[in-house]
């Protein structure tokens, strides 16, 4: 059975739904899969199959999932180093992804990106920048680019809270503001700038949204665990910037289960502070939407089954693809595709 593909079985959904039944199969389906692939890449990494370091932002599915279906073929994602769920949400397939991760042949840049530079042009999603702050501004690039040859696609900026304290954040904005460009910047706020609560070093308690005014634009902070919440304001916030009406910024409160990154424990955490955010865990949240709107359990679990098979599937491709070629390195180095420096 196709992903994406599996009907829903039970009653008609009740009340006015603006999302549809389509759509919120659609929005369930992201989540569970790139909440299942980013835990096999951490095992991956416990059997010593991935090298170095990632980041998962296991507990942070909703903004990309609700945000992967709100945008069309074209608009273009810029991604932090947190970067494998928005990739995913944008049809990057999990061989892909895995691959990369893995170093092998297979993945979205034959091995040679890793896990903190996820770039598949293929799927619009330009980059993954391991510089906090730096992709603010060249999503500014792309909506200019758009703007001047008046093409309709929107360039959608993700970043984390910490990177609202970058002076390439209040740039990227004023820059966008000036010029009315067609760009959605996107903060997850997940509490901690790395190892640091973003609440004891900013003066503002939403340091995203309670910006925005300096700047001319409206202040917007959403539950970021909530898919159907995010869609909704992504769909809108999009929509504007496709009509000219210029930049939004959108403020998800949302929570990383895990610690910054592999290395990290997390033990910086209050005690109990992840098991009150483990209750609003997106997947419960939207499992039990599923329900209200008259979706049965049976078609709920297909979709879990067939994420599952698909983890499994491209983790065995992974393993029996071949590492990516030494020569690899000096490739691409270059405009011409080689290494050699010409004055």
């Amino acid at each position: 059975m196709e992903s994406g593909k599996i009907a829903a079985v039970g009653s008609e959904p009740v009340g006015n739904d603006d999302i549809g039944l389509e759509r919120r199969l659609e929005l369930f389906r992201l989540q569970v899969e790139i909440r299942d692939c980013e835990k096999r890449a951490y095992d991956l990494f416990l059997q010593n199959l991935i090298k170095g370091t990632s980041h998962l932002s296991l507990g942070q599915e909703a903004v990309a999932a609700g945000f992967g279906v709100a945008m069309r073929k074209g608009d273009k994602s810029f991604c932090t180093y947190r970067g494998h769920a928005h990739t995913l949400a944008r049809g990057a397939s999990m061989e892909g992804m895995l691959g990369e991760l893995m170093l092998r042949d297979i993945g979205l840049m034959r091995g040679k990106g890793g896990s903190m530079h996820l770039t598949s042009v293929e799927h619009d999603v330009l980059g993954s920048y391991a510089i906090i702050g730096a992709h603010l501004p060249i999503a500014c690039g792309s909506a200019w680019r758009a703007q001047y040859l008046g093409e309709k696609d929107v360039s959608v900026c993700f970043f984390g809270d910490g990177a609202t304290n970058i002076g390439a954040f209040h740039e990227a904005l004023n820059f966008a503001a000036i010029w009315k460009l067609p760009v959605v910047f996107v903060c997850e706020n997940n509490l901690y700038m790395e190892y640091t609560p973003i609440s004891e070093v900013t003066a503002v308690k939403h340091p995203a949204a309670d910006r925005a005014a300096s700047y001319g634009l409206e202040s917007i902070v959403i539950d970021g665990n909530d898919a159907d919440e995010v869609y909704r304001t992504a769909y809108a916030a999009l929509a504007k910037a496709r009509d000219g009406g210029g930049p939004s910024i959108i403020e998800c409160l949302t929570y990383r289960h895990s610690g910054h990154s592999r290395a990290d424990p997390a033990k910086y955490r209050p005690p109990g502070e992840l098991e009150e955010w483990l209750k609003r865990d997106p997947l419960i949240i939207y499992r039990q939407r599923l329900k209200e709107f008259g979706v049965a359990d049976d078609a709920i679990s297909a979709i879990e089954s067939e994420s599952k098979r698909k983890v499994e599937a491209a983790t065995a491709a992974c393993k029996a693809a071949p590492q990516a070629p030494v020569d690899l390195l000096t490739a691409d180095v270059y405009a011409d595709g080689g290494w050699a420096w010409r004055n």
